[in-house]
Protein backbone atom coordinates (compact mmCIF):
# COMPACT_ATOMS: atom_id res chain seq x y z
CA UNK A 1 0.00 0.00 0.00
CA UNK A 2 2.82 2.34 0.78
CA UNK A 3 4.58 1.94 -2.28
CA UNK A 4 0.89 3.07 -4.19
CA UNK A 5 0.56 6.03 -2.40
CA UNK A 6 4.31 6.94 -3.29
CA UNK A 7 3.85 6.56 -6.92
CA UNK A 8 0.42 8.29 -6.78
CA UNK A 9 2.44 11.31 -5.04
CA UNK A 10 5.57 10.77 -7.58
CA UNK A 11 2.70 10.97 -10.62
CA UNK A 12 1.49 13.98 -8.94
CA UNK A 13 4.47 15.81 -8.92
CA UNK A 14 5.78 14.51 -11.97
CA UNK A 15 2.14 16.16 -13.49
CA UNK A 16 3.16 19.32 -11.86
CA UNK A 17 6.54 19.57 -13.49
CA UNK A 18 5.08 18.37 -16.80
CA UNK A 19 4.36 21.55 -18.62
CA UNK A 20 7.96 22.63 -17.98
CA UNK A 21 9.42 19.59 -19.49
CA UNK A 22 7.14 18.98 -21.83
CA UNK A 23 7.93 23.01 -23.31
CA UNK A 24 11.91 21.93 -22.94
CA UNK A 25 14.16 21.01 -26.02
CA UNK A 26 14.16 17.25 -26.62
CA UNK A 27 17.63 15.92 -27.73
CA UNK A 28 17.90 15.64 -31.18
CA UNK A 29 15.34 18.54 -31.53
CA UNK A 30 16.25 21.38 -33.49
CA UNK A 31 16.80 24.82 -31.91
CA UNK A 32 13.60 26.23 -33.08
CA UNK A 33 11.80 23.43 -32.44
CA UNK A 34 8.23 23.83 -31.03
CA UNK A 35 6.33 22.56 -28.00
CA UNK A 36 2.55 23.35 -28.17
CA UNK A 37 0.42 22.56 -25.06
CA UNK A 38 -2.85 23.31 -26.40
CA UNK A 39 -5.61 20.64 -26.35
CA UNK A 40 -5.38 20.35 -29.98
CA UNK A 41 -1.52 19.87 -30.17
CA UNK A 42 -1.27 21.21 -33.98
CA UNK A 43 0.81 23.46 -36.54
CA UNK A 44 0.45 24.93 -39.91
CA UNK A 45 1.26 21.31 -41.22
CA UNK A 46 0.85 18.41 -38.78
CA UNK A 47 -1.26 17.80 -35.55
CA UNK A 48 -0.48 15.08 -33.22
CA UNK A 49 -3.30 13.26 -31.13
CA UNK A 50 -2.98 12.22 -27.25
CA UNK A 51 -2.22 8.44 -27.21
CA UNK A 52 -5.25 6.20 -26.37
CA UNK A 53 -5.81 4.35 -23.74
CA UNK A 54 -3.95 6.47 -21.62
CA UNK A 55 -2.99 5.51 -18.98
CA UNK A 56 -1.89 2.19 -20.68
CA UNK A 57 -0.85 -1.18 -19.63
CA UNK A 58 1.44 -2.83 -21.72
CA UNK A 59 0.52 -1.30 -25.04
CA UNK A 60 -0.82 1.96 -26.66
CA UNK A 61 -1.36 4.00 -29.67
CA UNK A 62 -0.64 6.91 -30.65
CA UNK A 63 -2.97 9.03 -33.43
CA UNK A 64 -1.11 11.68 -35.60
CA UNK A 65 -1.82 13.50 -39.26
CA UNK A 66 0.37 15.04 -41.99
CA UNK A 67 -0.82 18.07 -44.12
CA UNK A 68 -4.05 18.81 -44.12
CA UNK A 69 -5.38 15.32 -43.50
CA UNK A 70 -8.09 14.57 -44.23
CA UNK A 71 -8.96 16.45 -47.28
CA UNK A 72 -5.11 16.12 -48.31
CA UNK A 73 -5.00 19.16 -51.20
CA UNK A 74 -1.36 19.08 -51.03
CA UNK A 75 -0.53 16.59 -53.50
CA UNK A 76 1.96 14.23 -53.52
CA UNK A 77 4.74 16.25 -51.14
CA UNK A 78 6.08 14.11 -48.51
CA UNK A 79 7.49 14.85 -44.53
CA UNK A 80 9.78 13.41 -42.79
CA UNK A 81 8.38 12.08 -39.90
CA UNK A 82 10.08 10.79 -36.50
CA UNK A 83 8.08 9.70 -33.32
CA UNK A 84 9.85 9.19 -30.18
CA UNK A 85 9.09 8.38 -26.53
CA UNK A 86 10.84 9.93 -23.97
CA UNK A 87 11.55 9.54 -19.72
CA UNK A 88 11.32 12.28 -17.58
CA UNK A 89 14.88 12.55 -18.17
CA UNK A 90 14.67 12.96 -21.69
CA UNK A 91 16.02 9.77 -22.59
CA UNK A 92 15.30 8.12 -25.56
CA UNK A 93 13.07 5.11 -24.36
CA UNK A 94 11.03 3.52 -27.56
CA UNK A 95 10.36 4.33 -31.02
CA UNK A 96 7.12 3.51 -31.79
CA UNK A 97 6.23 1.20 -35.22
CA UNK A 98 3.82 2.81 -37.90
CA UNK A 99 0.35 1.03 -38.59
CA UNK A 100 -1.08 0.80 -41.59
CA UNK A 101 -0.21 2.78 -45.09
CA UNK A 102 3.03 2.31 -47.33
CA UNK A 103 5.22 2.29 -43.82
CA UNK A 104 3.82 -0.38 -42.19
CA UNK A 105 5.35 -1.99 -39.76
CA UNK A 106 8.47 0.42 -39.45
CA UNK A 107 10.02 2.19 -36.66
CA UNK A 108 9.10 5.80 -36.71
CA UNK A 109 12.30 7.26 -37.20
CA UNK A 110 13.19 9.51 -40.54
CA UNK A 111 10.59 7.99 -41.94
CA UNK A 112 8.90 10.21 -45.44
CA UNK A 113 5.16 9.78 -45.76
CA UNK A 114 2.78 11.37 -47.38
CA UNK A 115 -0.21 13.58 -46.53
CA UNK A 116 -2.69 11.99 -44.33
CA UNK A 117 -4.24 10.24 -41.12
CA UNK A 118 -1.69 7.75 -38.72
CA UNK A 119 -0.74 5.58 -35.83
CA UNK A 120 2.04 4.66 -34.39
CA UNK A 121 1.84 1.26 -31.72
CA UNK A 122 4.21 1.44 -28.46
CA UNK A 123 4.38 -2.31 -27.15
CA UNK A 124 5.79 -0.53 -23.52
CA UNK A 125 9.39 -2.18 -24.19
CA UNK A 126 12.34 -0.33 -23.76
CA UNK A 127 14.58 0.29 -27.03
CA UNK A 128 15.68 -3.06 -28.40
CA UNK A 129 14.71 -4.91 -25.27
CA UNK A 130 12.02 -7.13 -23.86
CA UNK A 131 11.78 -5.28 -20.72
CA UNK A 132 8.56 -3.26 -20.16
CA UNK A 133 9.11 0.26 -18.82
CA UNK A 134 9.10 0.98 -15.25
CA UNK A 135 5.35 2.89 -14.20
CA UNK A 136 5.23 6.82 -14.47
CA UNK A 137 5.10 9.66 -17.17
CA UNK A 138 6.84 9.28 -20.50
CA UNK A 139 6.89 11.88 -22.92
CA UNK A 140 6.18 11.29 -27.06
CA UNK A 141 7.37 13.85 -29.28
CA UNK A 142 6.58 13.97 -33.28
CA UNK A 143 9.15 15.69 -35.31
CA UNK A 144 8.21 16.71 -38.62
CA UNK A 145 10.05 18.41 -41.19
CA UNK A 146 12.53 19.81 -38.07
CA UNK A 147 9.76 20.87 -36.35
CA UNK A 148 8.05 19.35 -32.96
CA UNK A 149 5.33 18.88 -30.99
CA UNK A 150 5.18 17.15 -27.54
CA UNK A 151 2.88 15.16 -25.25
CA UNK A 152 2.87 13.38 -21.83
CA UNK A 153 1.68 9.80 -21.35
CA UNK A 154 1.23 7.30 -18.51
CA UNK A 155 2.32 4.13 -17.77
CA UNK A 156 0.68 2.22 -14.93
CA UNK A 157 0.65 -1.19 -13.91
Amino acid sequence: MKHRWAAAVAMLALGAIMPKVAGAQLPGSPPHAKSDQRSSQSTQSFQLGQNFPNPFNPTTTIPFALGDAPACTDGGKTYVVTLRIYNVLRQVVATPILQGGEAAGQPTQGLRLRCGSYSAYWNGNLLNTGREVASGVYIYALEVDGRAVVRKMVVMK
